[in-house]
């Protein structure tokens, strides 16, 4: 999924601690939902096999030093292998970056739309008692969920054990995916599931709604009552219940509402343009911002962004936006799940036009972008082709020096710019 490094970076920083749910029930015979089978783990190379076991060998005073039980590391490790074919996925660079409005068209698909309402006529005394305790709304819970798997449709079939095992031998990121490696551990001692059963994505993301292990330590509650924090199985319910409780938690304000999309007088400062700037919704619209669609700005303290530019729409974005960065750090993402909670719930979708004749970039020249900022020290981060917060930030300063419109946006006529001048 395109979500999957996102979510990595995201979880790199979460404690490695469990969370306090009670104790657990040791699970026997695994979940009790119906199995699933595991994708086949490619034959590797006989160096790169017993390279791995030689590292699962040396790994284990670490894992035991840190708390996992000799019986838990042996049992669990027994079924790692080298994936060849998670070094594949791993190392996979997509050559053009889909533009913000084609994002948003997949996300808030008919298809999508309507699947979602179906699901919150399914569930809704589960999403009920979800919003109820954690405040957070069911569209917006059901929108993570069909953002992350398609309602549970695409969970991943990978062994994670393997996965993270390879991950973390391989050594490109190998402290973050040796954490990862021991929080799952710590997550079949803890009997949530079994090494069998633990299924995923290729990067250890687990579940309906795409936990890394250290997220499910941090945040996964057992809602169900049944002693396991079973996001694996077909009920989604302690799914839904750990991604409402994770967005409460990173700063959900219960009783507000995302952000609305903005119209801009002529006249705005775009240099405000960026989520380093922040103001309260009245100061917005004292400057003449105003909601399309009619109505007042929402209530609360938040910025304004512009992820197409400025021949794109604006959006006022407040803190639970910020909330939903949290579970995965892309405007695009929580502009998809912010949309496609409004549009399960029935309400208005994106008015202003998109710059739909712009050309995407390819990977190549939205490095060659980065390279150009950072020789005229406008950057200093990765030169790694991702339109982050922080590239945008750099091109907007950049757009400002040689007096442009500042918008943050990278388009081929900003880098005919740049190689310029």
């Amino acid at each position: 999924m395109s979500l999957f490094k996102s979510r990595i970076a995201l979880s790199v920083g979460l404690i490695l601690a469990l969370g306090s749910c009670g104790m657990r029930v040791p699970m026997v015979g695994g979940p009790a939902s119906a199995p699933v089978t595991p994708a086949p783990i490619p034959a590797a190379s006989p160096a790169d096999e017993a390279g791995l076991q030689r590292w699962i060998q040396n790994f284990r005073p670490r894992a035991l030093s840190s708390g996992i039980a000799p019986a838990t590391y042996d049992r669990s490790m027994a079924i790692a292998r080298f994936n060849p074919e998670v070094i594949r996925l791993d190392r996979k660079q997509a050559e053009f970056s889909r533009p913000v409005w084609l994002y948003l068209d997949s996300a808030v698909s008919d298809v999508r739309v309507a699947t979602g309402r179906q699901m919150a006529a399914q569930h809704g005394r589960t999403l009920a008692a979800i919003e109820a305790r954690y405040g957070v709304p069911r569209e917006i819970v059901l929108a993570v969920w069909g953002m992350e798997s398609n309602f549970g449709s695409n969970r991943g079939k990978m062994q994670i054990i393997p996965s993270l095992a390879t991950l973390a031998y391989e050594g490109r990121r190998a402290q973050m995916f040796e954490n990862q490696l021991l929080a799952a551990l710590r997550i079949i001692q803890a009997g949530d599931t079994d090494p069998a059963h633990m299924l995923g994505s290729w990067a250890g993301a687990m579940g309906h709604t795409q936990f890394m292990p250290t997220s499910f330590l941090e945040y996964a509650v057992d809602f169900t009552g049944d002693g396991r924090r079973d996001i694996w199985s077909d009920d989604p319910t302690d799914a839904l219940a750990s991604t409402a409780a994770y967005l409460a938690r990173n700063g959900w304000v219960r009783g507000q509402t995302w952000g609305a999309e903005v119209a801009l007088p002529s006249n705005f400062n775009m240099g405000q343009i960026g989520k380093g700037t922040r103001k309260a919704s009245g100061a917005w619209a004292a400057m003449g911002v105003t909601r399309k669609g009619g109505g007042g700005l929402p209530a609360g303290g938040g910025s304004i962004i512009m992820p197409a530019g400025a021949r794109g729409p604006a959006f006022l974005i407040l803190d639970n936006f910020r909330s939903i960065l949290r579970y995965n750090n892309s405007d695009n993402y929580a502009l998809g799940v912010s949309y496609l909670g409004e549009a399960i719930a029935g309400r208005q979708g994106i008015v202003g036009p998109w710059p739909r004749s712009d050309r995407p970039l390819s990977n190549a020249e939205r490095m060659e972008i980065q390279r150009l900022l950072t020789a005229r020290g406008f950057y200093r981060d990765e030169i790694d082709g991702k339109m982050g917060s922080g590239t945008m930030e750099a091109i907007a300063a950049y757009q400002r020096s040689i007096g442009v419109t500042p918008d943050g946006y990278p388009t081929s006529i900003l880098l005919g710019q740049m190689r310029r001048g």
